[in-house]
């Protein structure tokens, strides 16, 4: 691919760059395979837009470096924050007094993919730090994956939501301690007592831009109207000072958009969705965002023993968060059946992983690459199986409303009659 870029590089001089042309070919091409496996196959478009940038990254993209700096890592933090401030304003805080049982599910399948990831890594030779680093990777879900999902599938219903607020929730954990421990790394420090404090740094600083951000968009829902094109527009911009402003401060980008749409949820109660406009934005942005996460991770280590750790991490986290969300299963307002969706739906890992992983080589290269040999291989293995999987629990689960078999068949020109 950097011979045929030299030689298309020596005739061919855009105005704005042969990156801009490279990434909008991969784009045009990436939106093609999402259409056409969706379409024929009855799969979700994120598992076409992965494959394309996978491909991609195999086959030598220089678009992407990594460790991800400037405006590849600024692009991929606008869309964790903006996927995630949209997750963040379909979580009812209340809803938790009703059933707290919700938080009891969240809490255990994320405390037992913690530490089944980190026994299990540990007892297979890695390092200590890495390990314990790693496992507090696995515990994030993908609310961007699982929305995807839930949309081209058609599905709702209480496996759907229950699976994309523990998704949500895991995602906020994980982001909190990460963040915490990233900035842990130089030092190297360890302990209860000195875990505790970064993670109230970073917590407290997110929680002030979060709400920041929150009161903003409230006094501008009181005067503009949800489906103007202007509101979209601020929105956006709002998300995008809000998420640069945090990582400036110390906080986290993503976990100060997921915070400031929990807020905003509680400030302005009724029902709200985003506006047309910004929801051509938001998806134009997702789908960045996951051609970004494959081309980066497919330029992972795909060695033997690497490969052996990957496969041993994927299993692990799993198997954790089926059990996790069956243990708090009891009160919960779902069937036992239910539960095994639920947990089954939350296997992707995409956007947020990766977004981690820059931040630990951020804070310490030699760490940083030993987390990276193990998660990078793990994120596009999970973000294209993890879609399948939660397809077909959502699918098992009777919650969507386009059958797999019509999709598959594709469009019917005249009545279709099932059983």
């Amino acid at each position: 691919m950097d011979e045929i870029m030299g030689i298309w590089a020596e005739w061919i001089k855009p105005s704005a760059g042969l990156p801009t042309v490279q990434w909008s070919i991969l784009l045009a091409l990436a939106a093609a395979a999402g259409h056409l496996v969706n379409r024929y196959v009855g799969l979700p478009k994120v598992i076409g837009y992965s494959a394309i940038g996978a491909f991609a990254g195999l086959a030598g993209f220089t678009g992407a470096a990594w460790p991800l700096q400037g405006i590849g890592l600024f692009l991929l933090e606008l869309g964790v924050a903006v996927v995630l401030f949209e997750a963040g304003g379909r979580i009812p805080l209340r809803w938790f007094r009703h059933n707290p049982m919700v938080l009891v599910q969240s809490l255990a399948e994320s405390a037992l993919t913690y530490f089944g990831v980190h026994w299990l890594l540990s007892l297979m030779g890695v390092p200590e730090v890495v390990a314990e680093s790693v496992a507090l990777l696995a515990m994030a879900a993908s609310p961007a994956v699982l929305s995807r999902v839930a949309i081209d599938t058609r599905a709702a219903g209480p496996v759907t939501e229950r699976a994309l607020v523990l998704s949500t929730l895991s995602t906020l954990y994980a982001l909190t301690l990460c963040s915490a421990r990233a900035g842990m790394l130089p030092r190297g420090e360890g302990g209860l007592s000195n875990t505790l404090f970064p993670v109230l740094v970073v917590l407290g600083l997110s929680v002030v831009v979060g709400a920041v951000l929150a009161l903003v968009l409230r006094a501008a829902l009181r005067i503009m109207s949800p489906t103007s094109e202007n509101t979209a527009i601020l929105l956006l911009s709002l998300i995008a000072a809000g998420a640069a402003l945090a990582a400036n401060f110390g906080g986290s980008a993503p976990l100060a958009a997921l915070l400031g749409g929990m807020l905003l949820k509680q400030l302005n109660p009724r029902p709200w969705s985003w506006p047309r406009q910004m929801g051509t934005a938001s998806s134009m942005l997702t789908m960045l965002m996951f051609v970004l996460v494959s081309v980066v991770a497919a330029q992972a280590d795909w060695s033997r023993p690497v490969a052996s750790l990957v496969i041993g991490l994927v299993v692990a986290r799993i198997v954790a968060k089926i059990a996790g969300v069956a243990i708090g299963n009891v009160g919960s307002g779902i069937s036992w059946q239910q539960g095994l969706w639920v947990g089954c739906a939350m296997s992707p890992m995409s956007s947020v992983a990766l977004l981690l992983v820059s931040q630990y080589v951020a804070a310490s290269g030699f760490i940083g690459g030993q987390v990276a040999v193990i998660a990078l291989p793990a994120i596009l293995l999970m973000e294209m199986l993890g879609a399948v999987l939660a397809s077909v629990a959502l699918y098992r689960a009777g919650e969507c409303s386009r059958p797999w078999s019509r999709s598959v068949r594709g469009p019917s020109t005249g009545p279709v009659h099932e059983s």
